[in-house]
């Protein structure tokens, strides 16, 4: 009879041969046959409830001891590029080891997220504790869900807060994470879904109380992987920063430089300063200022700082917060240009002629000094006659100055014919608790338009320089409007009643004139609209394909580095082209520019969902005791499932599903974005005015529900519903509808 092995004898057996671990290689080695191997299950057990062992796939192991070959997700490469993963199935007490990824010249690329089959090694390294080498690329990133979380005898279910996911996901009881009843939780999906259908997942963070006035922003945070909490090496790199001082630069601190923000602005990354141009041969012209936080003095290519903030691309703002893309002590601080204190720049001075043209510009990094921190309303108020004790004595040195250089700007802008939309923005307004108070359309100022238009003037200097000096850099692409997209917007003017012509090189000129024909009418918004609608979104390139939208050939990002990483690259590139400093565009920035491009586009995206998101749900919270009222509003977008109504006063888009509708079918028009009553011939179309009752507001979602009662002043008829079914009577209809049609067509063809 062979001597059963001691615990401790196991163990060392398992550490010393990782890759033969199964209960039968453990019998082998230590001689066990027949009915003694009932003996060693028993110890293993043992060994397994005490925690020694951890057993996976009829396989025992160290739980504090990874085994050889192991799932891992692939982490973002650190500043000196090398590339790490986690264990995605780590056992042991303490924290998961770093593991170093060693690549093959044979391996695929990896990246942040990816799901790989690796093989380990452990090593003696004080940081890190295993090297592995990539087996297989198994999956990329796994299904998440945020959601409530609901406990069940079978462990639990996760109830999804996202209105487009409608299915729950089930919890089996190993994998809740401790979570309780109610609490908001984020899931992975673990396995397919099983008899009902039901994806399964398990808990990988807990989040609190959704029904909190301040969760949602976080939610929204949470749900679309903004990073919100800076790394420990971040922070200490951000913290040791000292202020710039002027060596090497210019001496700007005399000029009457000035901030113009919003009154609530927690940075200020711009200043402005105008005045008349003393050259005779520019009778009229003006010289304007603009001054730009320095940024790439503190953020340096390689660095940890450099690594977070092209990591989170730019900042994102919400009613509640801004999660930043640099920590306070730069934007907050350093980098921001507060009053009367010294601050470093990179400003460009650009001669105007009396039209309004760029006739000249240049460039200089340089130490400057705010004379004062001021806020667009009081400089508004200031230029229409009443002047506040700040600005008073500014006016005739700074505000004046600024405004008429801001109407040759106003000239040139006609002559040049950007997009000229009409699209009021929302701002939510909240207590002290989180809770929104008011739900209202912004004032849109000259004050605002002054500086929005000295902005777009350096962004356009900014570009023109790196051009010429054939320096690498990161325009802001703009493309025209696909055809597809024309043609919708083209029978929407169409049903409005207006033209937008065929047959020719579309320019802006054509669309303001269609905007400015709608301008006044009832279609005014539905117009403004569409033709955002029409419109491709806006990306970052390191090849120029200007900005449609602005009418300019070529336009980069320059003035908002604190908030922007498009705006550091831009500044990096002009102390290249300068020969400033050391700490210009690196090689490794310009290698990388066209990832950069991609990377950021796609950050900025994902900061407009989530800012969009928590509008949406503040508007549902706005609303949820307002249930069973009608409002007014306008027909906002048509699906296959329902009809969208913007409601008036608060911009809240609301869904109207096709049971609301009313008692008889409609058929879906995909190709004029519209509805067909089956008896009725009823027409339902973009821009329509509606009346509608408020169903349901749900706040965790951002959902609004609501039921369609009048549609241009006639009720919507409730029937019996005898055609909900199928589109009885759909030729009757149709034909009533292509008559309707014809006579708009008419009516239009004899003006």
């Amino acid at each position: 009879m062979s001597q059963i092995p001691t615990k401790d004898q196991i163990l060392q057996w398992i550490s010393d041969n990782p890759t033969l671990t199964a209960k039968r290689d453990i019998a082998k080695a230590f001689g066990i046959k027949g009915a003694e191997r009932i003996e060693l299950k028993r110890v293993l057990k043992d060994l397994e409830q005490e925690g020694h062992l951890a057993k996976r796939n009829k396989t025992y192991r160290d739980p504090d001891r990874l085994p050889p070959v192991s799932v891992l997700e692939v982490l973002a490469p650190d500043r000196s590029g090398d590339l790490w993963a986690k264990p995605l199935e780590w056992q042991g007490t303490g924290e998961a080891p770093k593991i170093l990824l060693v690549p093959r010249d044979s391996d695929p690329a990896l990246g942040q997220g990816d799901r790989i089959l690796g093989r380990l090694t452990e090593v003696n390294d004080e940081a890190h504790g295993y090297e592995g080498r990539l087996i297989r690329k198994i999956g990329s990133n796994p299904r998440r869900v945020l959601g409530v979380f609901k406990k069940t005898a079978e462990g639990g279910r996760i109830l999804p807060i996202d209105k487009g996911e409608s299915k729950e996901w089930t919890v089996p009881p190993g994998a809740t994470g401790g979570a309780k009843d109610g609490e908001l939780v984020e899931g992975e999906q673990s396995g397919p879904g099983g008899r009902m259908g039901l994806p399964r997942a398990r808990v990988v963070a807990r989040l609190g109380d959704p029904s909190g006035a301040k969760a949602v922003s976080l939610i929204a945070i949470h749900q679309h992987g903004i990073p919100d909490d800076f790394p420990d090496d971040v922070i200490a790199e951000a913290d040791a920063m000292k202020p710039a001082e002027l060596t090497g630069r210019e001496d700007l601190r005399d000029m009457l430089l000035v901030t113009i923000d919003p009154s609530d602005a927690r940075d200020h990354d711009d200043a402005v300063w105008a005045h008349a141009d003393d050259d005779p041969k520019n009778a009229g012209g003006h010289i304007v200022w603009v001054a730009i936080a320095d940024v790439a003095n503190y953020v340096t290519p390689g660095s940890a700082l450099d690594h977070e903030a092209r990591k989170r691309g730019n900042s994102s703002y919400f009613p509640d917060r801004v999660v930043p893309m640099l920590p306070d002590r730069l934007s907050g601080d350093l980098c921001s240009l507060h009053e009367g204190v010294p601050r470093a720049c990179i400003a460009v001075r650009m001669q105007l002629d009396a039209k309004g043209r760029k006739i000249g510009h240049s460039f200089v990094r340089g130490l400057m000094r705010s004379v004062a921190s001021l806020t667009y309303e009081e400089v508004q108020a200031a230029q229409d006659g009443a002047p506040n004790e700040k600005c008073a004595p500014l006016m005739a040195s700074v505000i004046t100055p600024l405004y008429a250089a801001y109407e040759a700007l106003v000239s040139a802008r006609a002559e040049r014919q950007p997009l000229d939309l009409d699209l009021p923005e929302r701002k939510v307004a909240l207590s002290e608790a989180g809770e929104v108070i008011a739900v209202a359309f912004k004032d849109r100022l000259d004050a605002h338009r002054l500086i929005e238009e000295c902005m777009i003037l350096a962004n356009v200097a900014a570009a023109e320089t790196l051009i010429k000096a054939k320096t690498p850099l990161l325009f802001r692409v703009h493309e025209e409007p696909s055809p597809e997209k024309l043609d919708a917007l083209r029978e929407t003017a169409d049903a409005a009643g207006l033209v937008l012509a065929k047959g020719q090189v579309l320019k802006t000129a054509h669309l303001n004139k269609l905007l400015k024909a709608a301008e006044g009418t009832d279609v005014s918004e539905l117009i403004n609209i569409s033709t955002l609608r029409a419109m491709t979104q806006a990306y970052y390139s390191p090849q120029n394909f200007g900005h449609f939208g602005l009418a300019l050939q070529s336009y980069a990002h320059f003035t908002s580095p604190i908030r922007r990483y498009s705006d550091l690259v831009v500044h990096r590139a002009l102390i290249k082209a300068h020969k400033w400093g050391k700490d210009g565009l690196s090689e490794a920035d310009m290698a990388e520019l066209e990832a950069t491009a991609n990377h950021i586009s796609e950050t900025e995206r994902r900061s407009m969902l989530a800012e969009r998101d928590t509008t949406d749900r503040y508007l549902a919270a706005f609303l949820a005791d307002r249930v069973g009222q009608e409002f007014s509003g306008r027909i906002s977008g048509i699906a296959k499932f329902g009809v969208f109504v913007k409601l008036e006063g608060t911009g809240a888009d609301g869904l109207v599903p096709m049971r609301a509708l009313g008692g008889e079918f409609f058929h879906y028009e995909r190709e004029t974005q519209s509805l067909l009553g089956a008896e009725s011939g009823r027409v339902v179309t973009l821009g329509q005015r509606a009346t509608v009752k408020l169903s349901e507001a749900t706040p965790i979602t951002g959902g609004i529900l609501l039921e369609l009662l009048t549609l241009e002043g006639e009720e919507m008829s409730r029937g019996t519903q005898r055609g909900r079914g199928r589109p009885i009577k759909r030729r009757q209809g149709a034909a009533r509808a292509k008559d309707k049609s014809i006579a708009r067509k008419v009516k239009r063809s004899r003006r």
